[in-house]
Formats: structure tokens, sequence, C-alpha cells
């Protein structure tokens, strides 16, 4: 007790010579230097930003501060009777330690507290060595050092040394692979490269990372009962962090940020235990004082104020450590240029509040959390909302938050549509914390603004929308009737989306149990009319939702456009199994009374069709549910004949497949219903079409009619083998007939087209594996080849319809009865491959052209999206994809020669927003299959497109709209051509052939000139000798004209090619930084998230504009005066990360101090236009 007494003595005379954040006074110890000590002021005051550079209040010196400048840093204060002591910079056994990670962290901290018991100096220049080494560096801290050398000077000795080979491995090579285990290695960065341990994200180094953060933590609670509090060992830490804190080196500043800000974590748990220690000795010398005189033990008042007294000189010296630890490190580097460092102090600084709310949850610190919300990084972003997720979800923290909420819940709302889905999901988590923790805080405007989320394509983010939506409005309910009439209150009435697929699937995590009850959503549809039962448009919606929860129950798939879930396990797929046979023994019962009460209505009908193929009918074996599945099929039956919509003919297609499976009792009911449907469809299908040749005049109501039947028979076909009944040669006399008079509509030729390509599918399916005949070989081929010239002739039908349907069909055709048809033991097929025709692929590549890549039909077009909001010309968009992979199917199969993908490649950069991935995937395929036929299908796709220019605007050509455009796909074919150089030299010789080919006249340019300037494009990543190659190719080509010309084309060429012209650029270059754009903050709103359907009801909401107006005089003056405060860099491209990684960080100027005097620091506590921010 004495000597701690005599230690804390010392470190009291040195604190209180020390100057404060705002005193100054000179040091008058016992000693001639003597032990510094952070000061103390009465209170932790850690919000304040104000003289953030706090390092200079740690080490005061009244001799060095009459020369020293107010942003000096002062000399590192250091032991004076220490003697120095060598250390071996060739080892760091804390390094070795924790890298190899086979070291308890606990024993090492005790041996290294050994260490320092026994010599100061020594033990802490062990633990300096270790951050130093941690960082990196080469660089070793060496006694003399820190006692000769101010902590600038050797943080700047430590940068010259600091080299990127990890240190403490200087005896192996960069690049070494270490074993680790059996089947780990670490493996050393090289010299050149840019990282350093806590940048490199493996997994040796990942353990590094938490070893590192648990031996600070270890020394700390091994010391917090001695060297803590022996005035050395935590200022001089403290100092040396702060200043690699402030060093010009990325990994300097990165490394002691993170063990800053975990020293501050493990002072705050040091300073907690002081405060319990304290609270148990106040109430003891509280109970020791009630006691009476005689009765109160000898010496345990005076005993109790001691200890007192020393617990809270402890707890003030820990304080003072902890603010100089925030102020030195924290309120710098939360707007560091590096957003990883950002990010570990918005992480930390949420561990603060959490855990030492009464020092850190104060308005003072939440000012950070909410100003960081507008960082540039989504990585920034998402450690702020995890932050405040840690605060918000217990009461206790979140009563604390009502200020902070009032002024940031515009922006927390506004991030739901962050550009990061991950930060948007944790958001929408966030904000269903606030509705437990803080009820009146979301408006039911302000949860609008989060409903829509429930359509988003992102599955998380749609499942955590959906628990707060039913958080908010569905968890109320008290049974399943009631939810569900909520639920289709808000499905109808929000009129955000027209699919419940994708709002079934976003509450199938939070809902799925009432999602689930079949019996109360079957009951709830049969009901009588209202007021017991729904309204019409609810019963559609309902059935729409029973529809949904069926196909999710079932298959577990997730609706199209969101991402598939992982592969379910064993036990989920037999939970699915079962739930399936559950749901079948439900509603097998009830299909046909449901089918019977909407029949009439299609879209209604087509959902309750669609439940069939959904349900496990196998386990219907009971005579009682073989009857409803024979009522099932006469309602089916009747829906056939009442609809003619495509849609509702496929799901009873679908429908009676289903319950034609061999293995169900029905069977023969299913068989005969569909022989029933078959004979009708082909008697009348028949009749109409041969009425149809013979008559003088078409009938409108007869076309009608006819075109209803064969809609039906190609919906049946689609999923039955209808070949029995002879079809196809009325269906062909009937495109024969069009074909030669041109006089049947569309709606009846689509529908006979699909009836003979399903018909030449069905017979192909139908032939035996071995010994095919001749003569079924030969009838299957003359139907092929006659059913092929037939839709070869619609290509030139007026309707567009006939047209994409011809196209369609016979890109599948040509697909299926292609070369690949009779390879390997399917030899005797032979015949039956269909060679296309010249004239055929010319009519489907001007099917390409008028129909894929019309102008008129380019979506990149704003006039292209219909206002209403319908996504018409989203549907539009995806039919056309559909055709164009159609073709694209026929070049990497190789029914189509390569040099047909010239009427694709040619508007590849033009079209690239629509078909780019289509289009992408085909050049990649067609490279593999042919590199040099691949090269030249390039160059002829660049030559067909400037000699479709030269014939449209002649030879001005290079001055037009569509050169810049052709440039521009050179541009995007160099990328492609330069990773072979020997057929890029040879593509570049024969464009050269072709831009010198066939001059008009004597002395005249030849037509294809400007192809030289394409040339360029394609050469721009040509090496120098190459280049020599090309060049003296040129001239070769030119010396039949003796001089060389000095046309424009070919003398810039040539220029570029000896080098004194630019290259052309092959990326658009970095964007240049604005003064005002230096902030990690963006400028602009996040944009929406994709959503998973074309069906939107209506289009975004317009936002807010900011009102000017209703801004104050000093508020505006202080928003433009921050915008001259450059806080940080922005990281673009990737060179400019590394130059940036390397830059001072600059200071707000003191026109940014005075912006943030005192008496102003009230009203602007949370106006973030003192960091020049403005809400999204």
């Amino acid at each position: 007790m004495a000597s701690r007494r005599r230690t804390r003595s010392r470190g009291a005379a040195s604190s209180s010579g020390s100057s404060g954040a705002t005193g100054t006074g000179s040091s008058s110890g016992p000693s001639s230097r003597p032990s510094p000590s952070p000061p103390a002021p009465s209170s932790l005051d850690l919000s304040s930003d104000s003289g953030s550079d706090f390092e200079a209040t740690l080490r005061p010196s009244a001799k060095r501060r009459r020369r020293q400048p107010p942003a000096h840093v002062p000399k590192r204060p250091r032991q004076e009777h220490s003697s120095p002591v060598p250390i071996d910079s060739d080892s760091s056994t804390l390094y070795q330690a924790v890298l190899s990670a086979t070291a308890d962290l606990e024993t090492l901290a005790d041996e290294w507290l050994e260490t320092y018991q026994g010599n100061q100096e020594k033990g802490f220049l062990e633990l300096a060595n270790f951050l130093v080494r941690s960082c990196g560096c080469r660089g070793v801290v060496t006694p003399k050092m820190l006692q000769e050398l101010q902590s600038s000077e050797l943080i700047q000795q430590l940068t010259q040394d600091f080299a990127e080979v990890m240190p403490g491995w200087g005896w192996l090579a960069a690049g070494t692979r270490l074993p680790l285990g059996p089947c780990a290695y670490l493996v050393l960065p090289t010299q050149e490269s840019p990282e350093y341990p806590l940048s490199m994200g493996t997994q040796p180094w990942r353990r590094f990372r938490v070893g590192f953060c648990g031996l600070l933590a270890a020394v700390v609670r091994r010391c917090r009962s001695s060297a803590i509090f022996d005035g050395f060992l935590m200022p001089t830490l403290v100092a040396l962090l702060t200043c690699l804190a402030d060093s010009q080196v990325r990994a300097f500043r990165h490394t002691s940020t993170l063990a800053a800000v975990k020293l501050l974590t493990e002072l705050g748990e040091v300073a907690l235990g002081i405060g319990l220690q304290r609270d148990g000795d106040r109430r003891h010398l509280e109970a020791e004082l009630g006691k009476e005189p005689g009765h109160r033990a000898a010496g345990r008042v005076e005993a109790l104020l001691e200890r007192s007294q020393e617990l809270q000189e402890q707890q003030q010296e820990v304080e003072d450590l902890m603010n100089a630890i925030f102020k030195g490190v924290f309120v710098h580097r939360y707007r560091d240029v590096v957003p990883q460092i950002r990010a570990i102090c918005m992480e930390e600084l949420g561990i603060w509040m959490r855990s030492f709310s009464a020092s850190f949850l104060t308005d003072g610190h939440l000012k950070y959390l909410g100003w960081t919300l507008h960082d540039k990084q989504g990585e920034v972003r998402l450690q702020v909302v995890k932050a405040l997720q840690g605060l918000y979800g217990h009461p206790g923290t979140a009563a604390h938050l009502e200020l902070f909420t009032s002024r940031f819940k515009g922006r927390l709302l506004a991030m739901v549509l962050d550009k990061e889905p991950e930060v948007a999901l944790e958001v929408v988590k966030l904000l269903t914390m606030m509705l437990d923790t803080m009820e009146d805080a979301l408006l039911e405007v302000d949860c609008c603004q989060v409903y829509p989320l429930v359509y988003a394509a992102s599955r998380p983010l749609a499942s955590a929308a959906g628990l707060f939506l039913y958080r908010r409005l569905l968890a109320s309910a008290g049974d399943t009737q009631s939810f569900l009439r909520l639920l289709l209150d808000f499905f109808l009435e929000s009129q955000l989306h027209e699919h419940a697929a994708y709002l079934v699937d976003s509450l199938w995590d939070c809902a799925g149990a009432r999602l689930r009850d079949w019996e109360g959503i079957s009951s709830l549809l049969l009901q009588a009319a209202p007021p017991e039962g729904l309204a019409p448009p609810q019963e559609q919606a309902l059935v729409q939702v029973l529809a949904a929860s069926v196909a999710q129950a079932a298959q577990g798939h997730p609706p199209v456009g969101r991402e598939p879930l992982k592969k379910p396990s064993a036990q989920l797929r037999r939970a699915q199994a079962e739930e399936r046979t559950r749901l079948s023994l439900c509603l097998v019962p009830v299909l046909p009374q449901l089918l019977a009460k909407f029949s009439a209505d299609a879209e209604t009908a087509t959902a309750v069709l669609e439940l069939v193929p959904s349900l496990e009918l196998a386990s219907c074996r009971s005579r009682r549910l073989e009857r409803h599945l024979q009522l099932l099929l006469g309602q089916l039956q009747e829906v056939v004949q009442k609809h003619s919509g495509k849609g509702v003919l496929g799901a009873a297609s679908r429908a009676l497949h289903a319950l034609c499976a061999p293995e169900l009792p029905t069977r023969p009911h299913a068989d005969l219903a569909l022989g029933i449907l078959a004979d009708q469809l082909a008697e009348r299908c028949q009749a109409g079409i041969a009425e149809l040749l013979q008559a003088a005049s078409l009938d409108e109501e007869e076309l009608y009619s006819l075109a209803a039947v064969l809609r039906r028979t190609s919906a049946l076909f689609s999923a039955h083998d209808l070949t029995p009944w002879q079809i196809f040669e009325p269906c062909a006399k009937l495109l024969q007939y069009a074909a030669d008079t041109g006089e049947v509509p569309g709606q009846v030729l689509v529908p006979t087209i699909s009836c003979l390509h399903f018909h030449l599918l069905w017979e192909l399916s139908r032939l035996p594996s071995a010994n095919v005949p001749k003569e079924q070989l030969q009838s299957l081929r003359s139907k092929a080849g006659t059913f092929c010239s037939l839709c070869q002739g619609c290509l030139a039908d007026p309707d567009s319809s006939v047209q994409e349907q011809a196209f369609m069909v016979l890109s599948d055709l040509l697909l299926v009865l292609g070369p690949r048809l009779a390879q390997g033991d399917r030899e005797e097929l032979q015949p039956l491959v269909l060679v296309p025709e010249a004239g055929l692929h010319a009519q489907m590549a001007a099917f390409l052209v008028d129909h894929i890549f019309n102008h008129g039909h380019h979506h990149g077009h704003e006039e292209a999206v219909p206002p209403d909001g319908t996504g018409g010309a989203l549907q539009e968009l995806h039919q056309r994809r559909l055709l164009l992979a159609g073709f694209c199917k026929l070049l990497l199969q190789e029914v189509l020669e390569l040099g047909a993908a010239t009427d694709l490649f040619k508007h590849y950069a033009k079209f690239y927003s629509d078909y780019g991935d289509i289009l992408r995937e085909t050049l990649g395929s067609a490279r593999r299959r042919d590199r040099q036929g691949w090269g030249r299908t390039l160059l002829l796709s660049l030559q067909q497109a400037l000699s479709e220019l030269l014939l449209q605007q002649g030879p001005g050509v290079a001055a037009g709209e569509g050169f810049s455009e052709l440039l521009l796909l050179a541009r995007r074919f160099s990328a492609l051509l330069s990773q072979d150089r020997a057929a890029l030299l040879a593509l570049l010789r024969e464009g050269i052939r072709f831009a010198l080919q066939d001059p008009p006249g004597p002395g005249q340019p030849p037509l294809n000139l400007p192809f030289l300037e394409v040339l360029k494009e394609l050469s721009a990543r040509l090496r120098r000798t190459e280049r020599g190659e090309i060049l003296a190719y040129l001239e070769q080509q030119c010396q039949e004209w003796g001089a060389l010309p000095s046309w424009p084309p070919l003398a810039s060429y040539r220029r570029w090619l000896q080098g004194e012209e630019g290259a052309p650029s092959s990326r658009p270059p970095p964007r240049r930084r604005r003064p005002d754009d230096s902030s990690p903050w963006p400028s602009t709103p996040p944009a929406s998230p994709a959503l998973t359907s074309t069906a939107l009801r209506g289009g975004p909401q317009p936002r807010p504009a900011l009102s000017w107006d209703s801004l104050s005089s000093s508020q505006l003056r202080r928003r433009s005066e921050a915008q001259r405060l450059s806080l940080m860099e922005e990281e673009e491209e990737e060179e400019v990360q590394e130059e940036s990684s390397l830059e001072p960080l600059q200071e707000p100027s003191e026109l940014g101090r005075a912006a943030l005097g005192s008496q102003d620091r009230l009203q602007d506590l949370f106006d973030s236009s003192i960091l020049g921010i403005e809400d999204a």
C-alpha cells in the first residue's frame, strides 16, 4: 500500500505540473525528468472536439513550450531511472507468437508483465515494437530513439524504414509459403505489395487481427491493478498511438487506430470496475459511520477514506487516458480518408455507448453517428447502422435517443433505399427495433417508405421489410381470418404491386404459420357475399395469396426475380414433403368448389388451376378424395370449353397433365377426359379449317371461333400428345392458304404455327431409340421441310405477331433438328438434319434488324417507357430478348456459321444496356470455339457497319453520330482482341487492306479510308514494337501511290503509330475531384433497389425538394463556409486510393472551428451542415 501511494504521489506531482487542455504551467517534480501523467479534468469530457490535438497535453514541457509551435508533437515520456536495454531487431516474441496463433494470449500477457515489472523500459520497448511490426514496418524502436527523439521524429524515422514485407521474417523470401497446419499455409506478400497485416483478408491474417486485439485487451486486464497507474506505461503508450494515428502512412494510422480504440474499450472496463469498488467502499463507509463511536473498528474509517481517495484518483487517471485517446485519435480518425479506419471508429463508438452509456451516450457523441450516416462508403454506413441497432434494441438506451431520432429519422428512412443491399437490410432491421422500443417514433407516413421493400428483388431485404410490415400492421390480428383481411387490405389499398407471390415470400419467415392455415384460407374463400365473406377483388387477391403460399410450401422456391435460397437440407426436404401431403389432403376437397365459384374469371381460375401441379395427388387414394378428383376433372373440362385465353388454357393443360400421372387412381378418368377434349377440338378444328378454305369470304365470327379452337388445341398440345388425331395436314393447308392469299389474320395463324410445331416435336419424341423405319423418317423429314418453308414465308407476313412466332419456332426447330441430332449412336437420324439455306439466313437477319435492333424499339430512350407505369415496354423488351437468345443458340450450337454473328456483334455497343449479357455470352462462347474465326467476325462486323454508314451518309461519314458509335464499338472490341496479340496484328493488316482498297480515281482517297480511325481504336493496346510492324505494313501498302498522301485519316493513323499522337483512351478518364467533393458524405440520395416485377402500379414517388427559404441566414453562411473545408479525400480509382493513403489529413480551418463555437453548439448539435452534409 505504501509503495502504491508513493507511486501515485509521484504521478500526481507530475500531473500537477502538467498543463491541461486549456491551461498552462511548468513541471516542478522532484527529479530532472518526472514521470508524465495525463491532465486531470474534473469530469470525463469526451464530447467536445475542440482542441483535439490532445497529444500536446500528454507530455508538456515548459522549456520546450517556448519554442514549440501549437501543433508540434512533444517528446515521448520516459522513465528517468531506466538504463538502455539492447533490443534484438531480428526477433519479436509477441509478434511471432500472435502471428503463429499457437500461444495463449493470457499467458503472453503474463510473461510480458513479468518483463515489464523487471525493467519498465525493456517491457515497453517490446510492446512498442510489437505495435510497429504489426503495422508491417521493418523499423525497430530502440532505447536511444526513445530517449533522444521526439515523437514526430521517431515516427518519421519509422516511416523511412517502412516496407511492405512483413517484419520478423527477414530470413525468408517474399512469397514463401509457411505451413500453419496439414492443409493451411501463410503466404508472405511480395516487396511490391502495398498490403500490411490488417489489410489482408486471408484466414491467417484475420486470426492475427483477432489475436492483436486480444493481446492488447489481455495486457490491460493484467495491468489493471498495477502497471496502469505507474505513470509511465499508459501515458507513453497513448502518446505513441496518437503519433502513429497522425502519420501519413496508412498502415500506421490503421493499426494504431484499431489499437487505440480497443485500448479505450478496455480502459472503460477498468473504470467500471473501479466505480463498482468505490460504490462498495461507500456503502461500507456509510455503514461504519452509522455505528456508535464505541463500536467502530479501529482505523476502519480512515482506511476506507484513504482507499476511497485512492480509487477516485485512479478513476480520474483512467478517465484522463480515455479522454486523451478519444480526442487524440477518434476525433481525427472518424473522418479519415481510409474507409476501414472510419468503420473501426464507428464500430467501437457503438460499443462505448452500450457499455459506458453514462459517459458516451450523450448528444455530443451521438452526433458522430449521425454525421457518418452520410458516408460515401457502404462499409462505414453499415457499421453506423449496426451501432445504432445496439442502442435502439434496448429500451434503456433507446430512451436517450429522442433528440437523435428527431434529427436523423429522415436520413434513416432514406437509407432503406441504400445502394448497398446489406446497408438497406440493416436499416430496415433498425427501424423494426424502433417499432418495439419507441412506438411513437415512426408515424404512418414514415412506415409507408418501408412497405414497398416487401417487393424488392433482394430476398433478405424483402424478408426484413416483411417483418416490419408484420410488426406494424398484421401482428395485432387475433385469428387467421383477421390476419388475412388485414393483409388483403394492405395488398389492394397500397397499390404497389400486382403479384402476391412476392408479398407472400416476404412474409413467409415471420407469418408462415398463418399463411399455411389451409383450412382457414379455404373457408374464407368459400364464404358467402359480404358482410360475412369477401368482396370480389379481395377474393381474387386471396386466391393469388393461396396459390403463392402453396407453391412456397410445396417447392420452396422464391418467385421469379429473387435470388434462390441455399440448397435445402434433408430435414427441410422432409418437412416440405410432409407439408405438401397435408395441404393436398386439405385442398383437394375444396378445389372443385373453388373452381366452380371462380370459373367465370380467367385470372382467378388460372390461380386455382396452378394449385393442382403443386399437390401430392398420389396421397389421395381414398374413395372420398377420388370422388373430389373426378369432380375436379369435370370442372376442368368446363374451364377449357369456356375460356380461350393463353394463360388459363396453359394452366388447365398443366393441371390435366398432373391428373394423368400413371400412379394416380384417377388415371383412367383423366385419360377419358383428355380423349373427349381432343375429339371435340380435333373435329371442330378440321371442320373450321375446311370451311375456311372453301369459303368465298371470311366471316369474323367464324374466324374468332376457329382461333379459339386452335388456341385450345395448341395449349393442350403443349403438355399432351395429340398426334393420333392427325391435325397436321389441315393446319399445314391453312398455313399454305395464308401464304398464298394473305387473307388469314394473325389471331388464327399464331396458334396454327404452334400446333404444327408441337406436332413435329411429339413425332420426334416417339421415334424408337434404334432401328427407326425409313418410312417414318421420310414422313417426318417431309413434314419438317414443309413446315420450315411455310414458316420462312411467314417471316414476311405483315402481322408482327406472326413474324415473331415464326422466328421463334424456326429457331427452336433448327436447333432440335441441327447437326447434333445425328451425333453419337444416332447416325440413322441424319436425314432429319435441317441445314438452313442462305435465303432463310438472310430473312432471319433482316428480322433481327427490324424487330430486335430497331431504333424505335431501343429501350434506352426515355420515350420508350410508357407513362402509365404498366410495364408494357419491359414486357416487349423481354420478348425481344427471347427472340435474340433463340438466334444466339443457333450460333453456339453450330447450326449457323460464325460469320452470321456479324448481324449481332455490330450492334453490341449501341444496344448494350438491353442485350449486353446475351451478346457478351455469345462473344465468349464463339471465341472459345474458334479464335481466328471469331476475330475475323469482329472485323467483318466493323466493316459492315462502316459500309452501311457510307451507304446512308456518303463520304462525309466521319462527321456523323453513327461514326462515333462505330468508334465506341471498336473500343469495346479492342479490350477483347488485345488478349491474342498475333490475331490482333493479323486483323489490323486485313483492316488496312480494307481501308485502302479501291480508290475511286487517281489522287482521290479510298471510300473506306475512315476505317483507319476505327483501326486506331482497335490498336490502342499495341506495344511499341507492334506499332512499328503495323506502321511498316501501312507504308508498304501505300507504296503504289508513290509519295504518301496527306489524307487526314491516313496522316493521323501514321502519327499515332509513330508515337507523335496520344493514344485513344480505352476507358473514360477518372473523374476529377471538385473542391466541395472531398467529403465522404454523398451529395445525392441513394438509388432505389431493383424491384421484382415489371408490373409496378405507378412509378417512384418524387422526393420533396430542400427548402432553402426555411434555412436561416446563419445556417446558409455555415453551409457555404463548410463547403470550403476539406475533411478527407474520396477514394475513386485504384491508383488514386494508393496515392491518397499517403497524403496528410487536413485539419479543419479556424473558420470551421469558429463554426463549432460554444455559442452555437446547442443550436448546431445535430446540424450536419457544419460538415457540408445535406440530408438525402
